[in-house]
């Protein structure tokens, strides 16, 4: 039930402002020391810490339980989304719990779109609220990421894994001397689309876009572009209708990159447990033509 009470703005977070602050600065050097190589290796990670790291690990493995795979399989994903830069597990996978448990509730939800496309999108990790970013409350929503001793460890040193990250891009591009380019394309650059491809899932799609799902009790929505941005999480109005389903797209046309790799998981026999709506299901629901 969505609160009644008016939201209050907590006071600006000055870490955060200067750590975000500093990466989008860095970033904007890219202008120059532009090389096609440094961009490839932007995307490519953006493509394996975003599909693989946070669409698939983060979200649709830990955060619902979309599916189950092998514990060394489950961690190295992990691995790989604690390495996108965007919090630890069990804080990623309890504000998403949050999220869905208070969708668009102006006090509950980390990043309400009632509050605005800004406050969704970016603010909120500006204004810091401390029941959404304590450590102790993420756990209550994530009891089962927080019983894990590893993502504990994750949780806590997520930050210091960008060093031996940076340190292997800087290295890889040095053998073409490119070493400042694939750094500062592989880490900054990367880090700061990742960060605005995931927070428009949190923003435009709650904003723009269509429903296959009108009788979804908030304003999530269907938007192409951000589905491509983010490798099929952008069908945002499916993923509230069934937030445990481990495919996204629906429709033919509704392009889910992150679901190809579970359906190569499955065809190497790594997929022990999938979830998926019942035909039934999707039949019984108002389908907006």
């Amino acid at each position: 039930m969505t609160s009644l009470a008016a939201p209050q703005t907590p006071p600006i977070n000055w870490v955060n402002v200067v750590f975000f602050g500093s990466v989008h600065l860095i970033a904007l050097s890219a202008l120059w020391c532009f090389s096609w190589q440094g961009l490839a290796v932007a995307v490519f990670l953006h493509w394996l810490l975003g599909s693989i790291g946070i669409c698939l690990g983060y979200h649709r493995m830990l955060s619902h339980r979309s599916l189950q795979v092998p514990r060394w399989l489950e961690y190295i994903l992990i691995t790989i989304g604690a390495l996108a830069l965007q919090g630890g597990p069990g804080f990623w996978a309890g504000s998403h719990r949050q999220h869905h448990g208070f969708t668009e509730d102006v006090n509950k939800d980390p990043y309400s779109a009632a509050r605005g496309f800004w406050w969704s999108h970016m603010l909120w990790v500006i204004y810091t609220r401390p029941e959404f970013f304590d450590r102790d409350t993420y756990r209550r929503y994530a009891p089962d990421v927080a019983a894990d001793p590893y993502y504990a460890f994750l949780d806590q040193y997520f930050l210091l894994l960008q060093v031996p990250l940076a340190i292997a891009i800087y290295a890889l591009g040095a053998t073409q001397g490119l070493g400042l380019s694939f750094l500062v394309y592989g880490v900054f650059v990367r880090a700061v689309i990742l960060w605005h491809s995931t927070w428009l899932i949190n923003s435009a799609c709650h904003k723009w876009g269509y429903r296959n799902f009108e009788d979804s009790q908030d304003h999530s929505s269907n938007l192409w572009w951000a589905a491509l941005l983010t490798y099929g999480e952008g069908w945002h109005n499916n993923h509230h209708a069934y937030p445990k389903a481990a495919k996204a797209g629906l429709h033919w046309w509704e392009v889910d990159a992150t679901w190809w790799v579970i359906v190569l998981f499955q065809k190497l026999g790594w997929v022990k447990k999938l979830y998926l709506p019942e035909p039934w299901q999707l039949t019984a629901q108002t389908v907006q033509k």
